[in-house]
Parts: structure tokens; sequence; C-alpha cells
């Protein structure tokens, strides 16, 4: 709305000056109307293109993500927005609100859609005294910690509660486990399990870590671990993969002890390369790149993907 009035502004002033300059050079014939007014054109249009905000790439990349659950993205009532279904959902810094609910973002923690998940695992470096502090201070304050507002996900997963959750959930067997799983992600899960049987027919490692798989945990009405938050293993989109083995090294940060950040990455029970990259390509988020490291995890996110430019397969 903003930008037709702008332009409605500039139009209405080229029409104001043009008359203005026609009606001098009616007086003094030998003035450069023309060329006035090319100036004032090129002054008025030429205007240095402004970056999307974080809110409107965030819900378009929504939309990429989740093409048949979300419809469109629009900038409405002052915000970017999200049309789910029926029901508009609002950026509102993060919190992606209903619009009875915007006035009270602050009650929230604001969603991660992590702005900067690395293509491939950064090399570890010891972290900082500030940083160490820093990671105290998140972790003593985790249970107090505002919740992340539930209703986009609830609505895009149509899982409001528990009972709602288990009715969208199915079985699958994966790399030879039966999993509980939402049923949008059974095509995905399918095809990461197909790449990744693929590579163990000459990648030994990828063999080796496959049968060393424990469980594989899906769908568990829960919030996050020491958090108000609900997790995504509550809409069965997360699982776990668990090794029998791991030889000592660290699987999930709360379980790695107090000095859990001077853990370095070959001190951690990792999935192989190729595996994390398969679980990529369809759309899922690995833990282990968390600053707060939970290398069994994985989520279907998508929209994280199209955000750090990561590159999936067009079949999702």
């Amino acid at each position: 709305m903003k930008n037709e009035l702008k332009k409605l502004s500039i139009a209405l002033g080229l029409i104001l000056l043009a008359g203005i300059i026609f009606a001098m050079g009616m007086v003094a014939p030998h003035t450069e109307p023309a060329g006035l007014l090319g100036e004032f054109i090129e002054e008025v249009i030429v205007e240095e293109p402004q970056p999307p905000s974080r809110a409107e790439l965030v819900t378009r990349a929504l939309v990429e993500a989740y093409p048949r659950r979300i419809l469109k993205a629009e900038y409405r009532d002052g915000d970017w927005a999200v049309l789910v279904r029926d029901t508009w959902f609002y950026y509102a810094n993060a919190r992606m609100l209903p619009a009875h609910l915007r006035h009270r973002a602050d009650e929230f923690s604001p969603i991660a859609f992590y702005h900067n998940y690395p293509q491939r695992l950064r090399p570890w470096t010891p972290p900082t005294p500030e940083q160490i502090a820093r990671f105290t201070v998140i972790d003593g304050e985790r249970a107090a910690r505002r919740p992340r507002a539930p209703y986009f996900f609830d609505t895009l997963y149509r899982a409001h509660n528990r009972a709602e959750a288990y009715e969208r959930v199915k079985t699958l067997r994966f790399l030879g486990h039966s999993v509980l799983v939402h049923h949008a992600i059974l095509e995905e899960l399918s095809l990461v399990e197909a790449r990744i049987l693929v590579a163990s027919r000459t990648d030994p490692e990828v063999r080796a870590w496959i049968n060393n798989i424990n469980s594989v945990v899906g769908w568990n009405w829960r919030n996050i671990g020491g958090t108000q938050s609900r997790s995504f293993h509550s809409y069965g989109v997360a699982i776990d993969i668990l090794p029998r083995v791991s030889h000592g090294r660290a699987i999930f940060w709360r379980w790695a002890g107090p000095e859990w950040w001077n853990i370095p990455h070959e001190r951690r029970y990792h999935p192989p390369d190729v595996v994390i990259e398969a679980f990529q390509l369809y759309g899922f988020v690995w833990g282990g790149k968390w600053t707060f490291f939970d290398t069994m995890h994985f989520e279907f996110r998508p929209e994280v993907m199209i955000l750090n430019g990561i590159e999936m397969s067009s079949v999702r």
C-alpha cells in the first residue's frame, strides 16, 4: 500500500512539473524543459533497492516450504503474515501469532528459524569466557523462559492437543525400526532412507552406522527438555536415532556433563556426513549443528533450508 501511494505521489508530481515546464516553455521558448523534466524523473525514480525484511523472508519461505498447507504470504495490517488454511498468522517478531493474539507477542519466546544454519558442520573452536558465561545463563534460565507460541505449528499440523496429534501419526519402518511420524512426512523419510541405503552398499561407515542403531523415536507429546515449549516430537515431525554403542562420545548436550561446551566434534557421536546430507536434502535440520548440540535429532524444517540457501530435492 505504501509503495502504491508513493508511486501515485510521484506521478502527480510529474504531471504538475510537466505543466509548470510547459508554461515556462510558452513564456521563454529558449529554455530546455525536456532536459529539466528528465533530470527530475531520474532524481525521483532511481532509488536503491531495499532488501526484504526478515519477516518477509520467513513468511515467503514458509509458503515455499509447505505449499499444500500455507496458501500465501502478504503484508497486511502492518506486518507480514501467512494464510494457513483459513487462518492468518502474523510474523510478530518471529512469534507467528493469529490476529487476536498479536498484542500478546511479548508473552512468548520467538520461534527459531535458524538464520545461520550451515550447510556443513563448521569447525569446532574452544568457547570464549564470554560465551561460556552466556551458555551458563541460558542453561540456568531454560525452565523459566517464556514458552514458544504453539499456535502456528498446531494449526499447520492440525495437532492442537495430544489426541489430535496421535490421530495424525502413522507407523513407518525406517532403517529396520518402527517409528511413529506425522503422515505429512512419510514420503520424505522414505526418500531419506532410500538414499542412505544406496550409500550403504559402497560405504562401510554408513553400513556400520545403520547396524549400530538401537532405536528410532518419533512422535512423543511432550515439551522440549527443561523448557515450557512444545517439542517438534509432539507433532511427529522429529526423530531421534539412538545408537547401541556411542564409544564414549557425547550425543546430547544435557547428557554430556556441566562443561558440555568444551567437547569438540571428534568427541561427539555423529552420523556419517552422507546421512546428514540425505536428511537435509529432504528438509530435515540436524541437531548436531546447534550450539546446544543434539546429534541424534532430526526435525522436518524445510523453511530453514530455504532461508539458508541450502539445496533440497524437488521431490518433496
